[in-house]
């Protein structure tokens, strides 16, 4: 954080100088200390997101080495092991022995992730259960477990921003300016901040985008609108802004969501 403030060599005296300087800027937002709970909600998400990568990213292998003797195989890790199991069990001439293992032994690895995955997941169903301010989050719309749990573990305290907007600012899901003059240039989102957090609320407004055909509230129209003049991509990256604005008044004012504040415009 201070790296800017540093004058000189590197050493304990200037690190503190640099400290002091930093902490002395009236713009500067100092970090809010987690307390234990909460970093042992941040590893939680961590390692099942790190598990549910290497689930991916071992298909997607095992994939590969299976279309390199023609086998093809639907989208979708349900669909991937449903066709593998039955490969295995009906022989094809194209499968040699080795590859064969290596498939048994796919399996036997995705079988053991997936058991470690659905324990996690236990464990963040029990913490949202214990926990008052995640039950309130999942009140808004595009958020469940997993999201609610994700900001409780990582915001520390939602008063740090000023408004909404600072938020979803600092989870990255504005637009990043390149003006000059009188010249304002808006482009896609800045992606700053917590990568996963702001994947979780892209992935929760794609959710809601699933069954905006279905809504008749005003913010199934506000959406139906956004999706005849914008690509869905970007109606899903306006919601996910709108869910950030009012997790943080959640969070910070202690509100109970109310379905009317998803109808501002974004």
């Amino acid at each position: 954080m201070c790296g800017p403030y540093v004058r000189g060599g590197k050493n304990d005296a200037r690190d503190a100088e640099a400290i002091c300087e930093a902490v002395s800027r009236p713009t500067m937002r100092v970090v809010s200390i987690k307390t234990a709970d909460q970093l042992a909600l941040q590893a939680l998400h961590r390692m099942r997101a790190r598990l549910i990568h290497d689930r991916t990213a071992t298909a997607n292998q095992m994939r590969s080495f299976l279309s390199e003797e023609g086998f093809v195989f639907p989208q979708g890790l349900a669909g991937f092991r449903t066709r593998l199991i039955a490969l295995l069990d009906a022989p094809q001439p194209g499968v040699t022995p080795l590859l064969r293992e290596l498939a048994s032994r796919f399996l036997e690895q995705l079988r053991a992730l997936d058991e470690w995955i659905d324990g996690l997941n236990a464990q963040l169903r029990q913490a949202f259960s214990a926990d008052e301010t995640c039950q309130r989050l999942a009140e808004v719309v595009g958020i469940g477990p997993v999201i609610a749990t994700a900001v409780v573990g990582t915001v520390g305290n939602a008063r740090a921003f000023k408004n909404g907007r600072q938020f979803a600012a600092w989870i990255g899901l504005t637009p990043r300016q390149h003006s000059s003059g009188e010249r304002t240039q808006l482009l896609g989102i800045t992606k700053r901040g917590d990568a996963y957090l702001r994947m979780l609320f892209v992935q929760g407004a794609r959710a809601v985008l699933r069954t905006v055909a279905r809504r008749r509230d005003r913010l199934g129209q506000w959406l139906q609108q956004l999706l005849t003049r914008r690509h869905k991509h970007v109606v899903a990256i306006a919601l996910a802004n709108k869910i950030a604005r009012i997790t943080w008044a959640v969070l910070a004012k202690g509100i109970v969501f109310q379905p009317h504040l998803m109808s501002a415009p974004a």
